[in-house]
């Protein structure tokens, strides 16, 4: 019975964060607060810190950073704690990312460290199947520190894993007025599309309209570039997805 809960536990973790990709925030966090509370009266560390990071990860995809970094940090408190090493890169990663939005750069680099060297451990112990999510975080966190070579090693990295998030993060990098190249930014972005399209992935979508869309106002295609920007307020909007609104 018990490995019965546990079970069920592990699929309402899998379930909320398909949910999230799939852009259906408020299904998914219908289900957030009870998972949560299922989780934290197993007194396991590792089902209760999986699960503050499922939580997370989802009110990151969202983009609301205050709310994902409160529920990172609570995870990661326990499994420090418990000595838990699975989920660690993950919420580290995410919890670097969360920082760097809320404009808190000292902290940011720091776990953004810390996260690369535990993502590091898992490649030298052969664990990689499930870092392309830890890699998008960490290119993001370097993207938005400036420090580009070390965003577009994570972003390449990514790729066999993480497709259309990586592409994304490709596509800003070569967005990016220091190395401007419209291009690449655009081969990227077209084939993030094609990727998110392929497997409902809303956010990543809206994502892709707007890269495009800044991507044609600065190459002067502004019938482009409107199209694509309304597609992306459209679809932020229907997601409740207010800070790409903003």
């Amino acid at each position: 019975m018990e490995n019965a809960a546990q079970t069920y536990l592990f699929d309402r973790f899998y379930l909320v964060g398909s949910l999230g990709a799939l852009g259906r925030f408020a299904q998914a966090t219908g289900y957030e607060a009870e998972t949560i509370a299922l989780a934290e009266a197993t007194h396991r560390p590792f089902v209760i810190g999986w699960a503050h990071q499922v939580a997370g990860s989802l009110h990151l995809t969202r983009g609301d950073w205050g709310k994902a970094y409160s529920l990172l940090e609570g995870g990661i408190t326990v499994m420090r704690r418990g000595s838990i090493r699975l989920q660690l890169p993950r919420a580290v990663a995410c919890s670097a990312l969360a920082l760097a939005q809320l404009g808190e750069a000292t902290e940011a680099l720091a776990r953004f460290r810390e996260g690369t060297e535990l993502a590091e451990h898992r490649v030298a112990e052969g664990i990689v199947e499930s870092l392309g999510p830890v890699y998008v975080a960490l290119g993001r966190v370097a993207l938005l520190l400036g420090r580009l070579d070390e965003a577009t090693n994570f972003g390449e990295r990514a790729l066999n894993h993480t497709p259309a998030g990586a592409l994304i993060l490709l596509g800003d990098i070569a967005a990016q007025p220091d190395q401007f190249d419209p291009h690449s930014a655009e081969v990227h972005y077209r084939r993030a599309l094609l990727s998110a399209e392929l497997r409902g992935m809303r956010p990543n979508l809206a994502h892709c309209h707007l890269g495009l869309g800044r991507l044609y106002l600065r190459t002067r295609k502004s019938g482009q570039a409107r199209e694509h920007l309304t597609t992306a307020t459209t679809m932020y909007r229907e997601m409740g997805m207010t800070y790409w609104l903003a």
